[in-house]
């Protein structure tokens, strides 16, 4: 009977070693990016949702005096191909602000894209220090800023 139950507790502790040997350990979900071709029109930019990585490009509208209040910002109004207005938030503390922006220039964007009662902001144009973000950028003249 001694034998029995001792046999009995170890297949139960290799069954248990085994169920917890087969468990994997997943990362949580990346936010999608949502590419934007700048010349499809038939991909809505209204489509895009709060948190999401977008991919795009547009004309610069109106460029805006820098955010010095905490991380310093580039700030700039890009208007998509769609005629959608977007605020660009680039963090010059961890990215090259670009040079010589001018009303009428195209920029390149990848970044996460939040809402706001205006058309919207993309920010995390950048690269980020410690990995937990999707690295982001700005392309503008052929150079890319990141």
């Amino acid at each position: 009977m001694k034998k029995f139950l001792i046999v009995l507790i170890f297949l139960a502790a290799a069954v248990f070693i085994y169920d917890e040997s087969q468990k994997v350990e997943t990362s949580p979900p990346l936010t999608p990016t949502i590419f934007v071709d700048p010349t499809d029109m038939s991909r809505p930019d209204d489509l895009w949702l709060p948190g999401q990585q977008v991919q795009g490009r547009g004309m610069v509208l109106r460029i805006l005096p820098d955010d010095n209040e905490g991380s310093r910002h580039q700030r700039f109004i890009l208007e998509l191909p769609s005629g959608r207005t977007v605020l660009v938030a680039h963090n010059i503390d961890l990215a090259p602000r670009i040079p010589a922006l001018q009303t009428g220039d195209t920029v390149g964007f990848y970044g996460e894209f939040e809402t706001n009662d205006r058309g919207g902001v993309i920010h995390w144009t950048h690269h980020d220090p410690q990995n937990r973000h999707p690295h982001g950028w700005l392309e503008h003249n052929g150079s890319r800023y990141e």
